[in-house]
Parts: C-alpha cells; structure tokens; sequence
C-alpha cells in the first residue's frame, strides 16, 4: 500500500513538472545584452516576376534587447528594452548601379535626422508568456518611426507549445497557429481573419471584383530558450477576376538574427510595469502593437482643377469610344476622391457643356460625401432642361459600386420633392431599387433609410391607378429583388395589362430559384397555357422562359413540349427553338427535356417540324481560364411577320459568380395594320407600340419608347432618319476596389483596382412599306481600362507596382425582316469588329529628394473581330434576303 502512495505520489510530482514547463514562456537572463542583426524589406511585383525585378526597399540594423525589469511574482511578464542602431536602407531588387536612387545614400539623408533619431530611440515591450502586451515609445514620433517599432517588436511574438489563438502584432488582431518543437516553433498566421483600424471597399459583382491570397509564416529557431533566429516571409497577391494575370504580389520579409551576448545593463528596481517604464523615461507611453494610420503626404502632385485641365480633351463625346476616355475617367475620379466639395463645384461650374455629362458620371462615381454632396446641389431636378446630367446622375448611383445609406436617402429626398420630368422621377425610382439591392447585399438591409424604400417600393404598385407610375414600381423591385415582394410580382404577372405582366415575370425570373414557390410556378403555368383567360405572345414567351428556367418538374417540361402545335404559328417555331437551344447548349432543364422526349407523343416529327422564323440561340462569346461570356438571342415575330420581341442577353461568370452584363429587349405590338394584316389572338386592341429596354450591369435602366399610338407612328415614320436612338450613354466605374494592407513589420501596403468603362449603346427600328422590309438594330460601342496599383509610401521612401489592360470594341445586332412574301424572310446578324487589346505592368521607386527609378513593359495585340454563329436556318436566310438585296 505504501509502494502505491510512492508511485502516485511520484507520477503527480512529474505531471506538475510538466505542466509548468508547458506553461512557461521564453525568458531573456538578467544582466546580458543580446545583439542582434534585423532586416525588413518590401518587393512589389507581378506574380510572375523574379523577386531580382521588385520594386521596394529594404531597412537593416542591429539591434539590441535587453531585460530591464522582471515581475517577481510572475516570472515570465518581462519588460525589455530594444535598441535600434547602425540603419541603412537600400533598394530590394537588383538594379545597376545608374538605376539603383539608394546607392550612395546615407540612412541620415534618406530618413531624415529627426527620423533617425526618433528610430534608434529606445523603446521598452511587456513581453509575457512570448506575447507583446504593451509598446513604449514617445508619443511625439512619426507614425512611420513607431510602426517600424512595431514591425520589430512582432518578431518576438511565440509561444513554446502547439496551438490556436487571436493574437495582435503589428499587421492586425488575427488568429495565429504555432507548430512547436524542442528547438523550433513555427508561426503560421491566417490573414483571412485579420481585423485592422483601416476597412476598404470592393466591388459587390465577384465577376467584376478582385481576388485576394495572403500567407505569412514565420519560423523561429530556439537555442537554450533563447531566439537563435526568427524569419517571416508574408505574401499578398491581388488579382482581377476577369483577367487574373492583372495582378499584383506584395512580398514582405523580415529576419532577425542573434549575433552574440554581451553583458548587460542591470534590472531597474520597481513593484509594478508602470513606474518602472516612468522611472526609466517618463515620456515613454503604450502606444499599441497594431500599425497606426498614415497620412499621406502628396508634394507636388495636381490639384483637382489642374487634373481636369489634363484630361478634359479626352472626355468629350467624340473621344468616349477610345481606350483614352477611361483611363482619363479613373485618373479624375482618384482627385476627385481626394477634393472637397468647394473644389468640385468649381470645376462644374466651369466645364463645357459637351464634356459636363461625363464630369457627372466622374463626380457620382467618386462616392464620397464631398462628391455626393457637391452634385446634389449642382444638379436642380425641378426644371426640365438638365434632364440629361439628372439621368447621367441617376444612372452612375445605379452602378455605384459601394453605395451608402446617405446616397440611397439623397435619392429618396430627390423623389419627395418636386421634379420636372416625369422620366426623371421614374428613374429615380428605378435607380433606388438598385441601391436597395446591393446596400442589402452588403448586410445593411435594416438601416432606417433601406427599410423607408423598401416600404415604398413594396407598397408602391398598388398605390396608384397610372400605368406609368405601376411600371415604374415594378421596374424598381426588378432591380431591388426582395425576396418579400416576390408574392407582389406574382400577383402582377397575372395582370390584364401586358407590360405589367411582362416586368412582373422577367423579374421573378433574376430570383434565385429557391424562392420560385410552388404558387409562383402554378401561376407562371396558368398564364403560360391559358387555364383562365388569353394573353400576349411575349407575356407566354417569358412566361415560358421562366418555367423551363426554375428547375421545372417532368409534368411542366412534358406539358411545355405538348403545347407546341397548339400556340399561335411564330411562337410553336419560338418554343420549338427554345427547347433545342436548351438541349444543344446543355442547360440546367437538358436532361430532363431528354427524359421527357423518349415519349413518343412528346417528342414526334408533327410536333418538332413546325415553320416559322422566330428563333432562340445561345452561344459562346468567349472562354478563357478566367471567366466565360455567353450571350442568347430570342426572336419572337407575329403571325404577319412584324416583330413582337427580340431580346438579347450577354452573361458574364467567373468562379460560379454570374453578373447579368448587358439584356436589350425590343417591344413592337399593333403594327398590323400598316401592312393590312390580320393580329394574333388576343393582340386585337393593342395599341401601336415601340420601345427598347435595357439592363446593364445588374442595373435594370428606364425604358426608352420609339412611339406610342398610331398618330406618333405615323409622324414618325415620315419623319424618320434612321438614326438610332441613344438608350445609354456614359462612363460607368466598373472595378472598385480599396484596402490597405497592414504588414508585419511595420509598412503598409496601399491597394487600388478600377475599372472603367465607356459605354454607348443605342438601338433603332426602321419600317419600310414601300419595300415592306424592317429592319431592328442594337450597337454596343465600348472602351474599357483597368489599372491596379500597390504602394508602399513611407515618409523616408515609396515604391509601386501597376498593372493594368484596356482594349475598345463594337457590337452590332442587326434582324432584317422581308415581309412582301410569306414565309417572311428574317436575317439575324451578330458581328464583333477587330479590336485592339494592350497589357502593361510598371514599377517606380521614388526618394524625397526628388530620385526616381522607374520601368514599363507593355504588349499590344490584335483580336481579330468575327460574327457570332447563329442556327443554320438563319445563315439560310441571310443569304437569301441579301441575294435579293444585290
């Protein structure tokens, strides 16, 4: 029995041993001085580049630390004191010696002699268990001098066992994992979770945005409980998701290394941290382990008037198509971020009128309260004459890539008060469902002014007897996507009036599919087949698009399939296209349509031969590793052969993110008459009608109309030129994004990517009696530049890297339809023009004394332009009506 108390008595003895020397942290010996070699340095390249081409710098010095006071209650809370000495700063690549601005440089006359000083200032840490609880340095000193500090003071952050843990060094709180051994620990830092004092900005659109991949490790070699060496290497590479060879890489590395110990100074004498640190310098204060915000200094750069000056020549309208145009846009908007609003209504003030529209688009875009502000009281919505800034205005919120709460209650104050064009008041509707949408994406769907819009949108349809005004409402909730209103849009799809119907379905249609219920499919079923009461043509059309779209069961695929046969003519050769467009281009419904077919009666030659010219195709506008774009076109004619919709879709995706780019829809109805023609089932009474829709970017626009009634009609085909009428013209910030990258030792990296782009797209119908041909277009006409750029500007020393692309295109869409014999002849031409496509990258460094080294590379190519495959019958076609045509 007493040899059993023995062993337990033994066995507890050891386990309490253990765990107090698990429990201990590294400790410094009294009386000894430890030296120490440090470098820290910062290389911004491509990815792809060798680190000897990196723009940056490296700071190297000794470094001394020393133990001046030891808790005696807790041995291992540790006050040190760090010295910094022997500094020079030299570039991190590798450069000849006519390019290397460091070379011959004293750190003195780089840094400064106060900052010199300031940096070789002792400064004391409370290390406790291996971690920084306090820094200690003079309040006064630049912020450059105590981050650097702090860069050096989170190379003694460790712990001597494995594990997980939130700890704060110099890049930020993050969560921290350590991989120990005997003689090594590995510190391994999830930057993904970092919380830092500065927040930034992104794009909402993953496919327009920018992707980031960080990692940091930091690996410490142990010798007799000492730092022997301690080495961090920390990456940040940014990428454009559309382009993912626009990128950036940050390298940071940091090396502190023991040389030798020396004797050193003795222990001060005190019971507690902060009479020691008062009785040892009293101007010495806890300044925080995380880095703290820098203001930048910019000496000699442009004020805002000066900017404009520079660019202004390539902003007018007839430079909007150049690769010119948005770089001058992005080069505005980074002064205009940076002006206050006196500065900005000067320059609105004194712009032309020709290139106002595009300073508005710039002003908007810059999303800052200076900008918001100043445009507001530019702009007077009660009279009708700016009518043009008001929608340049309206529309750059709407692609407002991080909009705020104060834009969105801008808005809703603009709609309470009184405006002059009733064309503006709709699109300030339209535009604050677009707002609503992407303040809810960011999470900040329970702000009082979202839930005020929410309120009016939601409420908004049945509120008022005018068509006008009901449209508008249901154009907003397209665009805001709530998935409260979609019982609203529900009910509207079923409406008596077309356009209701029409907007209500298409935007039930942008809903995620799980919020298509089984009532929203039984109603979208009954106006499909008719269950109660008869309705337009393209109300079935998107009704059907809908159905086949909302991962439809067997029954509604096999009840799709039996319809055809048994619709008007043009919409059995419409729905006979959609289902082939659905199995040749393998969409979400192609296996089940496949399942369905193997039932005869389905699927047989009466029903899958059927005539006509109205059409559906989708295709492949390009595919790379980064993203791929599609595009589908639906034609739908009436029985007499005048078009009732064309529609036109471009889709963009990127790592399964897709953005809805571009829908143009073009509405005809009541044109019958013209050519003594008989109208379809239930489109009798309609009335002579024409209009052109546009989405944009996610963004549903304001409805543009061609004519209304038969009189407009008819004084507008006499009047006719040709010309097609603008729907959406202007510069649109596409990419938009901002942080700033605090680094373990100290700096900060500065990121910015933009994108801008200059759009044009107008579209047009002409009508011939005389040779009884019409004839619809749709042309695209764009430019677009994207530049991404990382800075490291210290007070002492910058440098950066841009990378960038741009390239100018044109689409054309053209249907030319013969209708002086049936069955009409209809030719569909899609054409993509050669266009130019430039990629650049350039590096700088950059001294206060003026020194600079700076490189560029550039690669220009051509991308030869081509026309978009379409079915076989069309080709067919086109060679007929242009063989008549010659």
């Amino acid at each position: 029995m007493l040899r059993l108390a023995g062993l337990l008595l033994c066995v507890t003895s050891f386990l309490s041993t253990s765990s107090l020397g698990a429990s201990a942290g590294p400790r410094l010996d009294n009386d000894k001085l430890y030296r120490y070699s440090y470098s820290a340095e910062v290389g911004l390249n491509r990815p792809t580049g060798s680190t000897r081409g990196n723009a940056g710098f490296r700071i190297s010095s000794d470094v001394d630390i020393s133990l001046v006071w030891r808790n005696s209650e807790i041995k291992d809370e540790q006050l040190l004191q760090v010295q910094i000495s022997n500094v020079q700063v030299e570039s991190a690549g590798k450069h000849s010696r006519k390019n290397n601005i460091f070379h011959g440089s004293s750190a003195e006359s780089i840094l400064g002699k106060a900052r010199l000083e300031a940096l070789q200032r002792p400064f004391l840490l409370l290390w406790k268990m291996g971690k920084i609880r306090s820094l200690y340095a003079h309040k006064a000193e630049p912020a450059t001098i105590k981050n650097l500090k702090r860069g050096v003071a989170s190379m003694l952050m460790m712990q001597l066992k494995s594990g997980k843990m939130m700890e704060a060094d110099a890049s930020g709180k993050c969560l921290v994992e350590y991989k120990a051994t005997k003689h090594q620990v590995i510190r391994t830092k999830h930057l993904d979770t970092c919380k830092t004092q500065e927040t930034g900005f992104t794009t909402h659109s993953p496919v327009l945005g920018v992707s980031g991949k960080s990692a940091s490790e930091t690996v410490i070699t142990l010798e007799n409980g000492i730092i022997k060496s301690a080495d961090t290497e920390e990456t940040h590479i940014l990428s454009v998701n559309a382009r993912h060879t626009a990128a950036t890489k940050v390298l940071s590395r940091q090396s502190l290394t023991l040389k030798k110990i020396e004797v050193g100074p003795a222990e001060a004498a005190g019971k507690d941290v902060a009479g020691v640190v008062k009785s040892l310098d009293d101007k010495l204060m806890s300044v925080g382990v995380i880095v703290e915000k820098v203001k930048a200094k910019c000496k000699g750069c442009p004020n805002l008037m000066d900017t404009w000056k520079a660019v202004r020549s390539q902003l007018e309208p007839d430079s909007l198509s150049k690769a010119e145009a948005p770089r001058s846009f992005l080069t505005l908007l980074h002064s205009l971020r940076k002006a206050g609003k006196a500065e900005i209504l000067t320059v609105l003030s004194n712009c032309s009128k020709t290139a106002l529209p595009q300073l508005v688009d710039a002003v908007t875009s810059a999303q800052t309260p200076s900008s918001l502000s100043a445009i507001l009281e530019f702009l007077d919505f009660s009279k009708k004459e700016g009518l043009v800034l008001q929608e340049r205005f309206l529309y750059a919120c709407g692609f407002a890539s991080h909009p705020t709460e104060t834009m969105l209650q801008s808005l809703l104050d603009v709609s309470k008060g009184k405006i002059g064009s009733s064309d503006i008041k709709e699109s300030v509707v339209i535009i604050m469902g677009a707002l609503l949408r992407k303040l809810c994406l960011k999470g900040a769907c329970e702000l009082p002014t979202v839930l005020k819009v929410k309120e009016l949108l939601l409420a908004g349809p049945d509120s008022t007897q005018v068509e006008s005004e009901v449209q508008m409402y249901l154009l907003a909730l397209k665009n805001a996507l709530l998935p409260e209103s979609v019982p609203l849009l529900t009910k509207y799809a079923e409406s008596e009036v077309g356009a209701y119907s029409t907007i209500a379905i298409t935007a039930l249609q942008r809903f995620d599919p799980e919020l298509i219920t089984p009532e929203v499919k039984k109603t979208v079923n009954r106006i499909y087949h008719q269950n109660q009461r008869i309705y337009e043509k393209n109300v079935r059309a998107v009704a059907a698009d809908l159905i086949m779209s909302s991962s439809p069961s067997y029954m509604e695929v096999k009840n799709v399939l039996l319809s055809i046969g048994h619709l008007p003519h043009e919409m059995n050769k419409y729905m006979l296209s959609k289902i082939q467009d659905i199995l040749r281009f393998e969409m979400p419904a192609c296996k089940l349509v496949q399942q369905v077919m193997k039932d005869m009666v389905s699927h047989n030659y009466d029903r899958f031969s059927k005539a006509g010219s109205s059409s559906a195709f989708s295709g492949f506008m390009a595919r790379t590793a980064d993203v791929t774009c599609t595009y589908n076109l639906d034609i739908l004619y009436s029985g007499s052969g005048v078009l009732r919709r064309s529609n036109m879709n471009i889709y963009g995706q990127s790592n399964s993110a897709l953005l809805h780019g571009l829908q143009v829809t073009i509405e005809a109805q009541g044109l019958e008459s013209l050519i003594a023609a008989t109208p379809d089932e239930g489109e009798e009474e309609l009335e002579s009608f024409a209009g052109m829709s546009a989405l944009l970017f996610d963004v549903q626009l304001r409805p543009v109309t061609f004519f209304k009634g038969y009189s407009d009609l008819m004084s507008k085909m006499f009047s006719m030129s040709g010309d097609p009428i603008n729907v959406v013209k202007g510069l649109i910030l596409l990419t938009d994004h901002s942080q700033v990258i605090p680094l373990q030792s100290g700096l900060r990296a500065s990121a910015e990517f933009q994108g801008g782009l200059a759009i044009d797209i107008s579209g047009g119908m002409e009508f011939s009696l005389w040779y009884r041909e019409s004839k619809t277009s749709v042309n695209n006409r764009g430019a677009l530049v994207v530049i991404g750029n990382v800075t490291v500007d210290m007070d002492f020393a910058s440098a950066g890297v841009e990378v960038g692309f741009e390239t100018e295109a044109k689409l054309d869409f053209i249907t030319t339809v013969q209708f002086s014999e049936y069955p009409f002849l209809v030719c569909m031409q899609m054409d993509k023009t050669t266009f130019p496509f430039r990629e650049s990258v350039s590096k700088q460094e950059k001294l206060p004394s003026g020194q600079t080294f700076s490189s560029k590379r550039s690669r220009d190519q051509l991308v030869p332009g081509s026309e978009f495959p379409l079915h076989q019958e069309n080709s067919n076609m086109c060679k007929k009506v242009f063989e008549q045509a010659w």
